[in-house]
């Protein structure tokens, strides 16, 4: 007999809400995550102790976990500090790199982890992937998806609204993934994945399209499901395919070419999704795009975050090589430098216009 169905790896809670983190010791017990509030978390020194001092009462038996950075060896250390002791979860409570680090860290020993965001800078927040800088400069690590997702919409609206634009980068560039796997596939046969790519992009449609902005509660409800549905489509389909094409290729390029200058990930994946519209010739989805992106104050053009002209087609040229075996619209073109730079040139002449 076929089988008509498929477990679809997910948290088996997400909480998004006005003072969600106020609940958190009842949902971990409520979910028999942790009855006995015996948990190990992951905080950062600064608003992270601010937020121990606020659930620490709720949670008498936990212990706290000074993360310095987000880095493999603070990983590791993690790992090495909780492993033997009897805890029943991990719990980030952070942004991104306490997250990737707790993740990490609970793969590492073997235990459930539940991720608490403070800010929505990036879709790695319930994803199946650690990115953490290693010796060679920045790696991903495959972990399980964390058990539970908790985003208090109180504790967002306190986090630097740039790390909220950030998140509305990443979230929009679903789109420009989405179409390079598309790509892939009508090229060389690579399969791409229904459910993934539809739970993909969705999700940066919806953000895409939402009238609202960054103090807007329900364009943060709006944004916070984007970026987990986002990390769960990475779970079905095994990779980071349903969320990264050639707008991620030329951020980590941007990334590896000028480590002490780059932006914020989404500032730079929503400029290369933005740019990768315009290559394969949609360029109505590319001036929308750029339209979204300016109306949410992020940059459409590298000076705006500080790169020359010169400095763009130089990461542009330099992206295929961040993620070999990965195809997508800068392969499929394979354009010299000066053809980028033409192209470069009649893109923001549309932009602008």
């Amino acid at each position: 007999m076929p089988v008509l169905t498929r477990l679809i790896p997910s948290p088996v809670v997400v909480d998004i809400r006005r003072g969600a983190m106020n609940g958190l010791a009842g949902l971990l017990a409520d979910q028999r995550i942790s009855a006995s509030g015996t948990l190990a978390f992951a905080v950062s020194g600064g608003s992270g102790q601010k937020l121990r001092e606020r659930l620490a009462p709720d949670l008498p038996g936990a212990d706290w976990y000074e993360v310095c950075d987000g880095t493999i060896d603070s990983a590791v250390k993690l790992a090495d500090d909780i492993k033997g002791k009897r805890y029943d979860a991990v719990v980030g409570l952070g942004g991104g790199k306490i997250i990737d680090v707790a993740k990490y860290a609970a793969a590492r020993v073997g235990l459930p982890m539940v991720a608490v965001a403070t800010n929505l800078s990036h879709d790695g927040l319930c994803s199946p992937v650690s990115i953490l800088d290693n010796d060679n400069g920045r790696g991903s690590y495959g972990v399980p998806t964390p058990i539970a997702m908790v985003i208090d919409l109180d504790v967002i609206r306190n986090a630097p609204a740039r790390f909220i634009r950030s998140g509305i980068g990443d979230a929009i560039s679903n789109i420009s993934a989405i179409a390079d796997w598309e790509l892939s596939h009508q090229v060389n046969g690579e399969p791409v994945d229904g459910l993934a790519a539809a739970m993909a992009r969705t999700a940066g449609e919806a953000v895409l399209r939402h009238p609202g902005g960054v103090g807007d509660d329900e364009f943060l409800t709006v944004l916070s499901e984007g970026l987990v549905l986002s990390g769960i489509a990475m779970s079905i389909s095994g990779d980071s395919r349903p969320s990264s094409g050639a707008c991620h290729e030329i951020s980590h390029a941007f990334d590896l070419l000028y480590p002490e200058r780059s932006a914020a990930h989404g500032e730079q994946v929503g400029l290369g999704a933005a740019f990768a519209m315009h290559l394969r010739g949609a360029a109505e989805d590319s001036g929308l795009f750029a339209e979204v992106l300016r109306r949410h104050g992020l940059p459409v053009l590298p000076e705006e975050i500080g790169f020359s002209v010169d400095e763009f087609v130089a990461a542009v040229g330099y992206a295929p090589r961040t993620r070999p075996g990965r195809f997508t619209i800068l392969e499929h073109l394979d354009l010299t430098d000066d053809q980028i730079r033409d192209a470069y040139a009649d893109y923001a002449k549309t932009i602008r216009s």
